[in-house]
């Protein structure tokens, strides 16, 4: 056979493995251009965003935060973000507006420096208080109460505004894609977005705590401060196999407790109080104190957020709790310095889990029921 006769059948097939071979490497090109991940702190939380780096094996974004001299924030990123995969780890804690004014600008700054996306990791939601408006009460229920209506002012809240509501429209058009939180005090504020949010829960992280320090966990009981935690304590009950117990409150103001009624017998048992958060502590020491004279052995209380403002560490101290548990969504080095009956437990774990998994296009709801070891 001639070379001419063979030209014609060569031709195409070294065409195609040349086709073949330039697609092979437009390929890997698109494989290494793919969003790598960066990750970023604001000055909240320093802490816990290393304990999430450390964890993930990556070093710390580089940022420089600071104040002008009228204190509006500046925020400068000092590294590329074009194309990546952005996390910002910022609490609403400490000065809340000026760390969420902090976090909006970070958000916007990556944006706009063409991060391929951007998701806001905030441990403690700021502003999760202000989730709805309160029943205002009617005519007649003031005619017919005239003196306690008049000592509970507070619950006439047909102007008040939904701040969680207000927060969730400003990440969103800060640029935010995607949120991480833990224990949003009300889970309709997942409902305030238009973005994928993953609320993720401490309570694996508390049933590892309960078993692992309370040697008569088997023999407890688990107690709700309000009726809005039933639902919390019931699951974990339910988890543990010991009972559930609740307390009835009724406030004179906010932050000021004016009764408690107990719902359940804790007598001989230990009492684990189990709350999202703890800000002025009236109303867990108020339990502690009815628990106590209830008959319970022991108290303990464990909180997701311990904000402890005000009078809260002098009354942690006076109180008769054996421990007061707290996760580290919130840093706790001062406050466990100033009480030595505050503990804490590190959740940094459950968040390097959720951003390694939500970088990997890897399904989060493992955490809701695990601890990542």
């Amino acid at each position: 056979m001639s070379d001419e006769q063979v030209m014609p059948v060569s031709q195409p097939v070294r065409a195609k493995s040349l086709l073949r071979a330039k697609l092979e490497k437009s390929s890997q090109l698109l494989q290494s251009r793919m969003p790598n991940i960066k990750v970023f702190s604001g000055t909240s939380h320093p802490d816990l965003a290393q304990r999430i780096v450390d964890r993930l094996g990556i070093d710390l974004g580089k940022v420089v935060t600071k104040k002008f001299s009228n204190l509006e924030t500046c925020v400068e990123i000092g590294e590329s973000v074009r194309g990546e995969d952005v996390y910002i780890v910022q609490s609403g804690s400490g000065e809340v507006n000026d760390n969420l004014m902090e976090l909006l600008i970070m958000i916007n700054a990556c944006k706009i420096a063409s991060a391929s996306r951007v998701t806001a990791v905030i441990p403690c939601f700021p502003y999760a208080r202000q989730d709805k408006k309160d029943k205002p009460a009617t005519n007649t229920d003031v005619e017919r109460n005239v003196e306690k209506w008049k000592s509970i002012e507070w619950k006439f809240r047909s102007r008040a505004p939904i701040s969680a509501k207000l927060v969730a429209n400003m990440l969103s058009v800060a640029g935010a894609d995607h949120i991480i939180t833990m224990d949003l005090h009300a889970s309709q504020i997942q409902g305030f977005f238009d973005i994928p949010v993953d609320n993720l829960y401490a309570e694996p992280a508390v049933l590892k705590w309960i078993k692992e320090n309370i040697v008569e966990w088997r023999n407890s009981i688990i107690v709700s401060p309000d009726a809005g935690g039933a639902k919390r304590v019931t699951s974990i009950a339910d988890r543990l196999n010991v009972e559930f117990a609740l307390i009835h409150k009724e406030r004179k103001k906010a932050n000021e407790v004016a009764s408690m009624v107990l719902v359940g017998d804790v007598k001989d048992r230990v009492a684990i109080l189990v709350d999202d958060m703890a800000d002025t502590c009236g109303t867990i020491c108020h339990a502690a104190e009815k628990l106590t004279e209830a008959g319970a052995t022991k108290v303990y209380a464990i909180l997701t957020h311990g904000i402890f403002s005000g009078p809260a560490i002098t009354r942690i101290n006076n109180a008769c709790f054996e421990a007061v548990v707290v996760t580290n969504t919130i840093p706790q080095d001062g406050h466990m310095k100033d009480c030595s009956k505050i503990q804490c437990i590190d959740v940094s774990m459950m968040f390097a889990e959720a951003v390694r998994r939500t970088h990997n296009g890897e399904s989060v709801s493992y955490l809701f029921s695990n601890v990542p070891y």
